[in-house]
């Protein structure tokens, strides 16, 4: 008797990969914190070329992103209800990047506004109680990215900010290297230490006072800062 002739009830049951199955293993809070830091982290590898490159493209990626997300959430299996909200919240993260880098990267008076295009959504679905791990991942963006422009402007970056995004890329070390000379100081040393604690405890005290998921989403993308922040620290020392 082949195998295709057995009764179903004899059929063995098809058997995940050893990493799927490991990958089921791990609690959902560190998924959902994994996933957090991977939709923060990765733009600054794929988006910010690509945006530079095809903005138009770029933007019309924010619909496929929400597309996808919206999709998931009107699946009934919790799970993917579970990373179509995130993804929807990762939407707004990814609009953003796409029109300000895209456009207006050389006003940063406007970055921070810019960014906050989601949060009235966001906030609206924090009040509501729906979607609350993706409101909560563009929030946890959202707030580090206020932290790193307030550095910007307590340390008197802004000029050099300006400066390099419309200056040709082959004269742009000349720019990162002047910016890095005015935080050699002892003031700016400071400043950032007190705000890379600022960072540390609000990414988190999330992670420690709770298990609710969606504050694990808020601190991975509040500790993905860090990282974020100390790639473009390592470009400008080696330009």
């Amino acid at each position: 008797m082949s195998y295709y002739s057995l009764p179903t009830s004899y059929r063995p049951l098809p058997t995940a990969s050893p990493l799927l199955q490991r990958l089921a293993q791990v609690p959902q809070r560190w998924q959902v914190f994994a996933a957090a830091v991977f939709l923060v982290v990765v733009p600054v590898f794929f988006q910010a070329p690509l945006v530079r490159l095809l903005p138009w493209f770029s933007l019309l990626i924010s619909g496929l992103w929400f597309f996808i997300g919206v999709s998931l959430l009107l699946l009934k299996s919790p799970l993917t209800k579970l990373w179509g909200d995130l993804l929807v919240g990762f939407t707004w993260t990814w609009l953003a990047g796409s029109i300000y880098w895209g456009w207006l990267r050389w006003e940063p008076l406007i970055h921070l506004p810019v960014e906050a295009i989601g949060l009235p959504v966001a906030l609206l679905c924090v009040l509501t109680r729906r979607g609350l791990v993706g409101s909560y991942f563009y929030l946890g963006s959202l707030f580090g990215t206020a932290i790193t422009d307030l550095y910007f402007y307590w340390t008197d970056l802004i000029p050099y900010w300006s400066k390099l995004m419309r200056q040709p890329p082959d004269q742009a070390a000349s720019t990162l290297h002047a910016a890095l000379e005015q935080l050699q100081t002892v003031e700016g040393v400071s400043q950032a230490i007190l705000l890379l604690w600022v960072l540390v405890i609000c990414g988190c005290l999330p992670l420690v006072l709770s298990r609710k998921l969606h504050w694990w989403a808020f601190g991975g993308a509040v500790l993905s800062t860090i990282f974020v922040d100390s790639l473009f620290l390592l470009v400008a020392a080696i330009a």
